[in-house]
């Protein structure tokens, strides 16, 4: 859920040095906060429309835990907005809950404070095995070579969304494969005050992403094979620069997209201000406007012609991942619960109320991720995505260079396109304040 995560993830770039060093990992008498054995707590993120909303999806489930297990488990559901700073203080202090929810692009990041449970292969014995999750899950859950730290629990992947009606009155008969055809689709929708694209300017979690699909597409990785950091790349450099253009050179997307940070460019998108949105799952938000399945299709969000390997990444691996805290009371209470919460029934019931794709393959049978939208997503999940850098300075990554590709936005908007040398400045400025690994 990239808005809700904005907040969270700039928290982390500011504290996580701090606590990496404060935090040596735990003991089983440090404890967390939960008071008894017998007793598990869950932090668990807002997936849902509300807080409260999240509360009445998960408690009859927690109920079905208690029932087959005997273990009682205290649920706080944590806005985004703060859920990451409660999670650095549990790091910090060593007083935290059983287990948490953490976004899967913090994992590496987390995993470097020492305060997570690792997934060796023992733990992942306990939880039904490591082959039941999708392998781009798993690769998004702690760094290379490195036992994960934490599993898979909601995933989702990016899409193309296009309205049926406006491509259809414009003589478009199909989705755009590749960014020329975009491009010049885009430019035949951006008519009568209402444009090809919606974009999502201001959310630097959003833009981050993008860049670094693109980035992938274009031979970047933002990191070199030893760790540091590579923002100003000729390939990141092109990569920026061409997300860029869309609204300030092609004129695709509406200046004030720019200044979008609270999902507007959806609602753009489900109103008809705008013929195409690159989004993760976005079924559920296009409903609660009154858009409908049958107004809209899913397609991959464009990639190079004939490209293969890691040129032809559509998608970041997005998704909520599930950890343990390492000084939790209960180990084997704590897996149990994990191993629940993946398991087949829950993974289906839960993922089918949030309009997520189950990370366990064998949940994925279930109709109700047949839909097109979730049967192009999950495609996409499986053959097209990758995961953002599993480095531990990922998340300062993340808010310097969707901050850098934010400025870019908004200079476009005022009339300033991107030139190379001007993207170029902005990633550099990036990459300069990144903090100095070890």
């Amino acid at each position: 859920m990239p808005t809700r995560r904005t907040a969270a993830v700039t928290a982390l770039a500011a504290a996580l040095a701090v606590t990496a060093t404060a935090c040596g990992g735990g003991s089983a008498s440090g404890g967390g906060d939960n008071s008894s054995p017998g007793t598990l707590t869950y932090w668990a993120s807002n997936q849902g429309t509300s807080l409260e909303n999240d509360r009445q999806v998960l408690e009859p489930e927690l109920r079905a835990f208690e029932q087959q297990t005997g273990i009682k488990v205290k649920l706080e559901v944590i806005p985004w907005s703060d859920l990451l700073n409660r999670i650095l203080a549990a790091a910090s202090s060593g007083q935290g809950p059983d287990v948490l929810n953490i976004g899967n692009t913090w994992s590496a990041s987390l995993q470097a404070t020492g305060a997570l449970l690792p997934f060796d292969a023992a733990a992942f014995q306990k939880i039904g095995g490591k082959e039941r999750f999708l392998p781009a899950a798993l690769d998004s859950a702690g760094a290379a070579g490195k036992d994960p730290a934490a599993v898979p629990l909601y995933s989702m992947a990016y899409g193309l969304y296009y309205n049926k009606k406006l491509f259809a009155a414009a003589g478009i008969d199909h989705p755009p494969a590749t960014w020329e055809e975009l491009v010049a689709d885009g430019k035949k929708l951006t008519t009568d005050g209402r444009y090809g694209l919606a974009l999502e300017g201001g959310n630097v979690s959003e833009n981050v992403h993008h860049a670094f699909v693109l980035g992938k597409q274009h031979g970047a990785d933002f990191f070199d094979t030893a760790g540091k950091p590579a923002f100003d790349s000729p390939g990141a450099v092109a990569a920026v620069k061409q997300y860029v253009d869309l609204l300030g050179t092609e004129k695709i997307a509406a200046p004030g997209n720019a200044e979008y940070a609270n999902n507007q460019s959806v609602t753009d998108f489900a109103t008809g201000k705008a013929a195409m949105l690159m989004w993760q799952a976005a079924g559920a938000n296009l409903k609660s406007h009154g858009m409908n399945p049958e107004d809209y299709g899913v397609a991959p969000v464009p990639a190079p012609a004939g490209a293969t390997g890691d040129r032809a990444t559509t998608s970041m691996v997005a998704g909520i991942n599930l950890a343990v805290f390492k000084n939790t009371r209960n180990t084997d209470g704590a897996l149990k619960f994990v191993s629940f919460l993946t398991g087949t029934e829950e993974q289906t019931r839960l993922n089918r109320t949030y309009g997520s794709i189950p990370p366990v393959k064998e949940a994925q049978a279930d109709p109700a991720f047949t839909t097109p939208e979730l049967k192009t997503l999950a495609g996409v999940l499986g053959s097209g995505a990758k995961p953002l850098p599993q480095v531990a300075n990922e998340s300062q990554f993340e808010t310097l260079v969707g901050t850098a590709v934010k400025n870019l936005l908004a200079a476009a908007a005022a009339g300033k396109p991107a030139t190379e040398d001007s993207v170029k400045a902005e990633l550099t400025k990036a990459q300069q304040q990144m903090p100095a690994a070890g």
